[in-house]
C-alpha cells in the first residue's frame, strides 16, 4: 500500500527517494511528499497526485540534500489531497514523519495532544506520530527515546520515519505490521518498504520485524525493541535485478507479466519437479513432511487472487491427496472463533508476504498449535519468516496491481505440494507419472495460449463497452471463473460477477440478455456435459457468450459467440490454461477504455492495512 523511501549520506537525496517513490508506485497510491533537511531547516513538499507532478514541483525549486524521506500515500484517515499527504510535521517545524499503517486508538491521542495545546493541520491518524513524539522532546527526552516512549502510547499498526532538524546524522525507524527495510551502502544508508525502492543502490539490507524499532546514522545502524533490547540482524544479500522490475519494452508491467508466465512458471517448478519418477521434491517443506501429510486436516488462508488459488489447492489436495481441506478468507478466519487444533496444518497463501489479514490468520493459527506453512513470492518478507516452513513460487518481481503470474505459479506450487503429499500416500506410480509429465509440459502449453494475444484483443473491442459481465466454471475452473470476473473488476471497473455454472439457475439467470456477455470456462473435463447444458440455457435467453474450450473441441463452435481455444491438459492443471486468457481479455478491455492497468483506482498491491 503506502510507500516509504530514505536517504543519509553525502550526495543528494532528491533524486534518490523521487526514483525510489517511482518504483514504489505500483503499490497504489493518492499522493506523495518528501521532507528533507537543508541548513537545520525542515523542507517539505507535497501534492496530490502522481510522484511526477511531485517531481516538476522539485525540479522548480531545486532543492538539495543529504538526508531526507519520502512516501506515496493509500487513504485510510481522511481524503486524498496535498493536506493529508505525507510527511506531517510538529508545530515547530522541526521534526517530520511518514508513516504506514494505522493507529487505532489516535482519537484518544489526538483528543490528549489537543488539551496539550497542539493543533492538527490534517484528518489523518499519522500527524499523531509528530506531535506525540514532539511531546516527549519538550520533556527533554533526545529522538531515539522520545520515538520509543511515542510507540509505547500507540495501539495500531506502523511502519514509521522520522527525521529531526536538531539530530540531522540520523534516521529513526519502526515497524509494527508493516514492512522495513535498512539498505546498506559505502558511506550511506537506505530505508524504505520494498526493496525494489532502493535495489539501484544497494542489495544488502536488514529486514526489521515487529516490535523493532532502529537508528540509522551514515555509516551505522542499530536495532533495538521497543523495550530496548538491542538486536543483533542478519544482512540478507537481495538477488533480483533492475531489469525484473522494468518494463522491457512492454506497454504496461501487466502484459509483461502475462507473457512471462511460460517462465515463471518454469521457475516455480525447476529443481523440483521430477517428471520421470512423478514426484516432486520441495525443500522448504523437508522437515515437516511427515506432520504434513499426517495432518487430519489442511486449512487454506489466503486474501483477493490468492483465495482463488486457495480454491483450485482444495480441489487438487482432496482428490489426490485425500485429506479434508477448507479455505478461509484470511480477513474472517480469526473473528469467528476457529477450531484448530495441532492435528492441523494451516497454509497461508500472498504474492508479497506482508498481507495483513494473511499474516494475522498465520499467527493466529500458530498460536493454536497447528504446522503454520507460507506459499509467497518475496523473499525475506514476513510470512516467509513467521511460517514454520513454506515454499516460495520463484515468480519473480510482479509489479502489476492485478496478479497474473503469481497466480499461476501459486497453482504449479500447490501441484507440487499435492504430488508430493499423493505420492507418500500411495497413489500409483502410472498416475503420478502422469500428473508430473503433464505439469512439466504447461510451459509450452502457456506458450501457446499467449500466441493468441492478437485475437483477444480484437475480442476486447466488442466488449470494452459492456456494462456487466458473468463468468461461469464448474469444478476446477469454478474458481476461475472467480478470478476472471476480478481481473476485469479490477481494472476495467467494469462490474463482474463469478458462480458456479449450475448456480446460474439459482438467482444470476434473471440477468441474463442480449446486453450481457456471459464467459464458459469450459474444456472437456469430467463437467464438460453439464458446462454445455449451462451454455444452452444462457442462448436460450439471448446472452453473448465467449467460452474458453479446448482447442480440439469443434462441437462448442455451434453454440457460443466466441470461443477462446487453450491446449488439453489433465483436469487438475487446467486452471493454470483457462485463467491466461481472462488475463488478456481483462487487459485488452481495460487498455481501450483508456485506463491505468497498472495502477487501478483505489486497488494496493500489497494491502498492510485491515
Amino acid at each position: 500500500m503506502c510507500g516509504i523511501v530514505g536517504y543519509i549520506g553525502d550526495k543528494n537525496c532528491v533524486p534518490i527517494l523521487i526514483d525510489g517513490l517511482k518504483r514504489l508506485e505500483y503499490r497504489g497510491y493518492d499522493s506523495a511528499g518528501i521532507g528533507i533537511v537543508r541548513e537545520n531547516d525542515a523542507i517539505v513538499v507535497k501534492n496530490k497526485g502522481k510522484v511526477s507532478l511531485l517531481e516538476e514541483k522539485l525540479v522548480e525549486q531545486n532543492l538539495n540534500s543529504n538526508l531526507g524521506i519520502g512516501h506515496t500515500r493509500w487513504a485510510t484517515h481522511g481524503i486524498p489531497n496535498e493536506q493529508n499527504a505525507h510527511p506531517h510535521t510538529n508545530s515547530k517545524n522541526n521534526l517530520f514523519i511518514i508513516h504506514n499503517g494505522i493507529i487505532e486508538n489516535f482519537q484518544v491521542l489526538k483528543n490528549a495532544l489537543i488539551k496539550l495545546g497542539y493543533t492538527f493541520e490534517s484528518d489523518t491518524d499519522s500527524e499523531v506520530f509528530a506531535h506525540l513524539i514532539d511531546s516527549f522532546l519538550n520533556k527533554g527526552y533526545n529522538l531515539s527515546k522520545s520515538v520509543q516512549m511515542a510507540l509505547i502510547e500507540v495501539d495500531g499498526t506502523y511502519g514509521l520515519a522520522v527525521i529531526y532538524t536538531l539530530e540531522p546524522d540520523k534516521i529513526i525507524v519502526a515497524r509494527k505490521g508493516s514492512p522495513l527495510v535498512i539498505g546498506l551502502g559505502e558511506g550511506e544508508n537506505f530505508i524504505a518498504s520494498d526493496v525494489s525502492a532502493i535495489l539501484a543502490h544497494t542489495k544488502q539490507v536488514i529486514y526489521l520485524d515487529d516490535g523493532e524499532f532502529a537508528e540509522v546514522s551514515i555509516n551505522n545502524f542499530a536495532v533495538k525493541t521497543i523495550e530496548d533490547e538491542t538486536i543483533e540482524k542478519e544482512i540478507h544479500e537481495i538477488n533480483m535485478s533492475l531489469d525484473e522490475i522494468d518494463k522491457s519494452g512492454f506497454n504496461h508491467f501487466m502484459l509483461k507479466e502475462i507473457m512471462e508466465q511460460p517462465e515463471s512458471v518454469r521457475n516455480s517448478m525447476r529443481g523440483r519437479l521430477q517428471a520421470e519418477s512423478g514426484s516432486a521434491k520441495l525443500g522448504g517443506l523437508t522437515d515437516v513432511v511427515d506432520r504434513l501429510i499426517n495432518s487430519k486436516r489442511i486449512i487454506i488462508s489466503a486474501c483477493g487472487t490468492s483465495w482463488h488459488a486457495a480454491l483450485v489447492g482444495e480441489y487438487m489436495l482432496e482428490q489426490y491427496a485425500r485429506i479434508p481441506v477448507e479455505v478461509e478468507y484470511a480477513s474472517e478466519f480469526r473473528y469467528r472463533s476457529p477450531i484448530i487444533s495441532s492435528h492441523d496444518s494451516f497454509l497461508v497463501i500472498s504474492q508479497s508476504g506482508e498481507t495483513a489479514d494473511t499474516l494475522a490468520a498465520l499467527r493466529e493459527a500458530k498460536n493454536k498449535g497447528a504446522l503454520a506453512l507460507g506459499i509467497c513470492n518475496v523473499v525475506g518478507s514476513t510470512i516467509a519468516r513467521e511460517s514454520m516452513a513454506g515454499v516460495y513460487i520463484h515468480a519473480g518481481p510482479e509489479i502489476g496491481v492485478a496478479s497474473t503470474k503469481a497466480f499461476t505459479s501459486q497453482l504449479v506450487v500447490l501441484a507440487l505440494i499435492t504430488l508430493l503429499i499423493s505420492k507418500r500416500k500411495g497413489i500409483s506410480k502410472t498416475k503420478a507419472v502422469e500428473l508430473a509429465t503433464e505439469l512439466n509440459a504447461i510451459p509450452k502449453k502457456i506458450e501457446q495460449i499467449l500466441n493468441l494475444n492478437e485475437g483477444i484483443e480484437r475480442l476486447a473491442k466488442d466488449f470494452q463497452n459492456a456494462q456487466n459481465f458473468l463468468y461461469l466454471g464448474r469444478g476446477y475452473n469454478f474458481p476461475v471463473a472467480l478470478e476472471g470476473a476480478l481481473k476485469l473488476k479490477e481494472i476495467s471497473y467494469i462490474h463482474a460477477e463469478g458462480y458456479p455454472a449450475a448456480e446460474m439457475k439459482h438467482g444470476p439467470i434473471a440477468l441474463i440478455d442480449e446486453n450481457m456477455p456471459v464467459v464458459f470456462i469450459a474444456p472437456k473435463d469430467s463437467t464438460y456435459g453439464k458446462v454445455i447444458n449451462n451454455i444452452q440455457e444462457v442462448k436460450a435467453r439471448g446472452g453473448r457468450i465467449i467460452a474458453i474450450a479446448d482447442d480440439a473441441d469443434g462441437e462448442i463452435d455451434e453454440i457460443v459467440d466466441y470461443t477462446i481455444k487453450v491446449p488439453r491438459t489433465i483436469e487438475m492443471l487446467t486452471p493454470i490454461l483457462t485463467s491466461i486468457p481472462l488475463q488478456l481479455l481483462a487487459y485488452h478491455i481495460a487498455v481501450k477504455k483508456g485506463l491505468n492497468v497498472d495502477q487501478p483506482r483505489n486497488l494496493a498491491k500489497s494491502v498492510t492495512v485491515e
